[in-house]
């Protein structure tokens, strides 16, 4: 299986990118996260990749740290995930929250994620508990995460109180940079918010 893609963006189409190496184009879908720290031709772009085989076709997912990498392979573990849905985790939440959900034991923040309402966040929360536990994502290792969920999830927080729906909150939390405090966060999603 293929484990690591390095190579220059050759194109970019929604959330899958080509990954050109050395002539050989690698189509890798990936978080719209990490679409927003890639950029068109580029210097070297390294993803951990996860091969998903299915009948009908062979699906690269890529990751810009083995991190994350592992946490979208723990939510791969879990009863009714997807890779669909575990991206989609990933993009919504980061992983180090996906990790600091499950630590703290907080269905709430899988809320965010579109297609997950509270029974599922819940049974997600309850059986990620066992499978983090048993593989190699723990705490110490989510410090080695990539992504700022902190900020996200603050961020999150505040549009939820303030009364917007779980859609338009992954919309404008989406790009939202590692470098502002939560306060510039806050007005930038409130403004892409309001440009809507």
């Amino acid at each position: 299986m293929i484990g690591l893609v390095r190579g220059v963006v050759a194109g970019m189409t929604g959330n899958t990118v080509i990954i050109d190496t050395g002539g050989v184009g690698y189509r890798v879908t990936v978080t719209s996260g990490s679409i927003a720290e890639m950029t068109q031709g580029s210097a070297d772009v390294t993803l951990f990749t996860y091969t998903h085989v299915r009948e009908d076709a062979l699906e690269l997912f890529g990751f810009l740290s083995d991190g994350e990498r592992a946490v979208f392979e723990t939510l791969l573990g879990t009863h009714g995930v997807g890779p669909s849905l575990a991206l989609s985790i990933l993009g919504s939440l980061g992983a180090n929250e996906v990790v600091r959900a499950v630590q703290e034991q907080d269905p709430a923040s899988f809320e965010v994620v579109p297609g997950v309402g509270k029974k599922t966040a819940a049974r997600l929360v309850l059986e990620l508990q066992g499978s983090m536990a048993a593989s190699s994502v723990t705490p110490s290792a989510a410090n080695g995460l990539s992504g700022s969920p902190s900020l996200r999830s603050e961020v999150a927080a505040a549009l939820d109180a303030l009364g917007y729906g779980p859609e338009e909150i992954r919309a404008a939390t989406a790009g939202l940079e590692t470098g502002v405090s939560v306060e510039q966060g806050l007005r930038l999603a409130l403004r892409s918010l309001g440009s809507r």
